[in-house]
């Protein structure tokens, strides 16, 4: 029996999506240098406030888990009915947790011999090379409740989606603290400048929306050019309004809080809702340039590598800035506007992609060669011990940097490997639909 060809279109979204996420880290890190040696590094949006309007296109986030959710939404049903919905949590948290541990001993190595040695640049980048691991975090949390959600779509279809978006304006508005019609017109400028509160909560309904969303959408719930047509269209007056409140532009912040993302406010549904619309818009054309062998294989390879490269690209940025000293290549351009500065983006990001080429290639061979779990039953206190280490670890992680986050998460990362993977739960099988 032959295996039915995986569809191309959601897995170059996915794989687009990743690459995008990538490529803007690289170019949202500004090295400065003071004496041909890197002083410092600043964040772009920092630097120049256009680029804020520019966080609309790079940040795809809600694309990636609105492709997900609509490439899981078949088999998902089918392996929890099987094997129950925590030990197949348990196989996803164990494909995200082994690789984590490599990325976190390899951080705490450098930090060892950064003790040694001074480490001038490791503690230039410390925060730097863990705050991305929030996306796992997330992403855990948001396929936890993949099988809710499924059965969401089934009672209620569209109606699950409007009712999370219901809940998270209602979680902006007790931030807000809204109390008159003159506050709810300034809406995004109190959530802007109120403490989240209980709008932390939407840390988990904003990014169930896309999941939603995207479950709705293999589902058939809508589809064609018109449907694609009508979220942008709902995504462009939903953003006019969101900043006529006074909502943030940037839809990411220098900060690891208090702006459209941590928690994720309204404004970021914007977003979600152009990505969206522009996925069906685009369909048809995106289908007719996938056609043929070449392509599909591509994406493939790109898909393989997407959860490496997004674990270890941070990482790139560290040999990058060393290389660019020696070489005195012009990293540091100045600000936008002035001359050289894209010159600079350019020698930067070849410089990241140089780095990044040998690390994906030993990790993707030690991974390879790693001895593969072999299927079991996993029992529910080993899947809540495991469960619990790994957020854990990943939280002090990304809230303690390298020093020392990571010397403290991977210990909570080994055991959460241990404990998931005790008596079962296999790395590879989600791999059809994974991360």
């Amino acid at each position: 029996m032959s295996t039915p060809q995986r569809d191309p279109y959601p897995d170059a979204l996915r794989a687009g999506a990743l690459l995008v996420v990538v490529l803007g880290h690289w170019i949202a890190t500004l090295p400065r240098l003071r004496d041909g040696r890197l002083a410092q590094t600043e964040h772009l949006l920092a630097a120049w406030d256009g680029a804020a309007v520019l966080t609309w296109l790079v940040q795809v986030v809600p694309l990636f888990v609105f492709v997900s959710a609509a490439v899981s939404a078949e088999g998902v049903a089918r392996r929890v009915g099987v094997a129950g919905p925590a030990r197949w949590w348990a196989a996803r948290a164990l494909a995200l947790a082994r690789p984590t541990v490599t990325y976190l001993a390899v951080l705490v190595l450098l930090a060892v011999a950064a003790l040694a040695s001074g480490g001038r640049l490791l503690g230039l980048f410390d925060q730097s090379l863990t705050v991305h691991l929030w996306f796992l975090l997330m992403l855990l949390t948001v396929q936890a409740l993949l099988p809710w959600s499924l059965r969401m779509d089934e009672r209620w279809g569209l109606g699950a989606v409007a009712g999370l978006v219901v809940v998270a304006a209602a979680l902006d508005v007790l931030r807000a603290d809204v109390s008159s019609a003159r506050d709810l017109a300034a809406l995004g400028s109190r959530v802007a400048q109120r403490p989240p509160g209980i709008a932390w909560l939407n840390m988990l309904v904003v990014w169930l929306l896309p999941q939603q969303l995207g479950i709705a959408w293999k589902r058939g719930r809508f589809r064609g050019p018109p449907a694609g047509v009508a979220l942008l269209a709902l995504g462009a007056a939903w953003l006019s309004l969101a900043m006529a409140s006074g909502y943030p532009v940037a839809m990411v912040g220098v900060a690891l809080a208090g702006n459209n993302m941590l928690p994720p406010t309204l404004a970021l549904v914007g977003v979600m809702w152009l990505q969206a619309g522009a996925v069906l818009a685009f369909e048809s054309l995106a289908r007719r340039m996938l056609a043929g062998r070449a392509p599909p294989r591509a994406i493939a390879v790109l898909g393989a590598l997407g959860m490496p490269l997004y674990l270890w690209h941070k990482l790139a940025e560290l040999p990058a800035a060393w290389l660019g000293e020696r070489m005195g290549l012009p990293i540091d351009a100045g600000l936008p506007g002035e001359p050289g500065f894209w010159l600079g983006r350019v020698c930067w990001i070849a410089l990241c992609l140089l780095m990044v080429a040998p690390v994906l290639a030993a990790v993707v061979r030690f991974e390879l060669r790693r001895e593969r779990d072999v299927p079991g039953t996993t029992r529910g206190r080993s899947i809540a011990i495991g469960g619990a280490c790994l957020y854990a670890g990943l939280a002090v992680a990304l809230v303690g940097g390298v020093w020392p986050g990571a010397v403290v998460a991977l210990p909570a990362v080994m055991i959460a490997s241990w404990q998931l993977r005790a008596r079962g739960g296999r790395a590879g099988q989600e791999s059809d639909d994974a991360n």
